[in-house]
């Protein structure tokens, strides 16, 4: 006979999808988006940039190679939940330390399997990503539309994934000395900066100007994180203080706030951009790369030309803003995410350039 399924996820416009649970059974009220990434999930998972959602994975296999005890961008994972079409319990990869389903149930990760994410997928591209409730199967659709309608989507989610003391990493004779506000900060980005001969010093996301300066940096870098530029104002105003005194780099949520800290503005995208497969094409060199991607908002291109801001990257599939500069303040920014590889190596040059900075 065949298994029932006993999970079962709830768009806010009533759609239904049904499945079976694998990590954490409990429910959950997120907003749902999807991922086009073909490999990778560990990496997904413990991307703190997914804090509060529900991905739904395009590429239908998940599990088929574990989770190695190398590969985590943080040390404890905040994704909402995991949402794929099949699910691989038995991993096959002799670097494998446990099942993807042991690693969300441990850290209270929600999942569902056996789902038509073609069809799922097809939804939040067409009407964009909205709150989604996972719940069990015998759930009454009533009773889970007026819990949709009654929750209210957290906005303290980079003060969750943000480190509450400063730390070091890297070795204390490096050659440059970077302070990272860490608005939920990846591990690739601090090994990418160590490579180069970076101490980094990873403070919190609200550390105010004066505590940075008291460090004494070579240059300023600015995390991703997740949810809404706008829900952290302080670190814009830390930004803000610090331009032209200390060469800037920021990527992804760290591109958003150094654009709001010189007066530009920021929108929700429908969908969002999230995978490893979005082209870009640098404005100043013509050269287009394949770029990773993880965020749910844009610099908004109109409000950057009241500011001392140039537009340096584009987007090929929507047009959107990806990255600016200000030569004048050595301060640049990209919103895809160069360290994760995807070209692989077409975004890692970002890097050299600002150590470039920093020995200017």
């Amino acid at each position: 006979m065949k298994k029932q399924p006993d999970k079962k996820i709830i768009l806010e416009d009533g759609q239904e999808y049904y499945g079976y649970s694998f990590g954490s059974d409990t429910d959950k009220i997120l907003e749902i988006v999807f991922n086009t990434s073909l490999v990778g999930y560990q990496e997904i998972l413990s991307d703190p940039s997914y804090t509060d959602q529900a991905v739904v994975m395009t590429y239908p296999l998940i599990g088929n190679y574990g989770m190695t005890e190398d590969d985590y961008e943080t040390e404890t994972p905040s994704i909402g939940a995991l949402i794929v079409r099949e699910y691989n319990d038995e991993p096959s990869n002799f670097r494998s330390a446990h099942t993807l389903g042991e690693v969300m149930e441990r850290y209270g990760v929600a999942g569902v399997s056996g789902v038509d994410t073609r069809k799922l997928n097809r939804s939040i591209r067409d009407f964009g990503s909205r709150k989604a409730l996972l719940t069990s199967s015998s759930t009454p659709l009533a009773d889970g539309l007026r819990r949709l309608e009654n929750y209210e989507m957290k906005k303290d989610a980079v003060s969750r994934v943000s480190c509450r003391e400063p730390w070091t990493a890297g070795a204390d004779s490096a050659r440059f000395h970077v302070v990272a506000v860490d608005c939920g900060i990846k591990r690739n980005i601090l090994r990418s900066l160590i490579k180069r001969d970076c101490r980094v010093t990873v403070v919190p996301w609200n550390t105010p100007a004066e505590t940075v300066e008291r460090l004494h940096p070579d240059g300023i870098f600015l995390s991703n994180g997740p949810g809404d530029p706008a829900d952290v104002p302080q670190t814009a105003v830390t930004v803000k203080a610090l331009l032209g005194r200390y060469p800037i780099f920021g990527i992804c949520l760290g591109h958003q706030i150094l654009s709001l800290a010189y007066g530009a503005e920021t929108y929700k995208l429908k969908f969002g951009h999230r995978g490893g497969n979005h082209p870009v094409k640098d404005l100043e060199t013509g050269k287009i790369e394949i770029t990773s991607q993880n965020h749910s908002y844009a610099v908004d291109e109109e409000s950057l030309k009241t500011t001392q801001l140039a537009v340096t990257h584009r987007n090929l599939l929507d047009g959107t803003v990806e990255g600016v500069k200000c030569e004048r303040d050595r301060a640049f920014s990209v919103q895809y995410h160069p360290e994760s590889a995807p070209g692989p190596q077409d975004s890692s040059h970002l890097f050299d350039r600002f150590v470039r900075f920093m020995e200017g």
